[in-house]
């Protein structure tokens, strides 16, 4: 096997996601999403399915609802990893620390939803951990939202506010282009 940008982080890209009647950015991801996805496939490099389980009874990613099942396109084959998580940071108490280190892994790529929660929050602890963290920001995607202070913002600005956050201190962030001219299939 050829080294590897690092594993790749498949965040949330469960049906429950889908049920979001709010405005989004990157309309495309899901499909740049399945592109990365197929060509760490076809390069044998390592990647991890992680799962939002919510610990509360009536959300869409609860234990047993439609909406915790991966979307068919991006759902994991036999043999792939899949880790579940309850809180955004996909770091704490999912194993994946651990799954990293045992394979020697220094370094993660990270794709999914939503850019300035789960992805935010999991690129954060890689990089504070000590992995190379690398965002593909056309393979992640959010929804609008109010601010703090009540102002209502769009998906697009809340998404490139959660990627200045990472780039420099947390992690490289890049366009998956950009990326997978650095990283041909071998």
């Amino acid at each position: 096997m050829q080294k590897s940008p690092g594993a790749l982080l498949i965040i949330d890209q469960q049906q429950g996601i889908q049920r979001l009647d709010k405005p989004r950015n990157n309309p495309g991801a899901e499909k740049c999403i399945a592109a990365l996805l197929e060509h760490w496939r076809k390069a044998g490099w390592p990647l991890v399915h992680i799962r939002h389980i919510s610990r509360e009874a009536d959300s869409v990613f609860a234990p047993g609802q439609p909406g915790a099942l991966f979307q068919p396109p991006l759902a994991p084959r036999e043999r792939e990893q899949v880790l579940e998580k309850n809180v955004p940071d996909a770091f704490i108490n999912s194993g994946l620390e651990h799954w990293l280190r045992v394979r020697g892994l220094d370094a993660v790529v990270i794709v999914g939803v939503a850019s300035e929660n789960s992805v935010e929050a999991t690129a954060r602890s890689a990089g504070n951990l000590g992995f190379a963290t690398t965002v593909v920001e056309d393979a992640c995607y959010t929804f609008a939202k109010l601010d703090f202070a009540g102002r209502p913002r769009s998906a697009e600005e809340v998404h490139d506010m959660a990627m200045a956050n990472l780039q420099g201190e947390y992690a490289r962030v890049l366009r998956a282009d950009e990326l997978l001219a650095d990283w041909p299939t071998p």
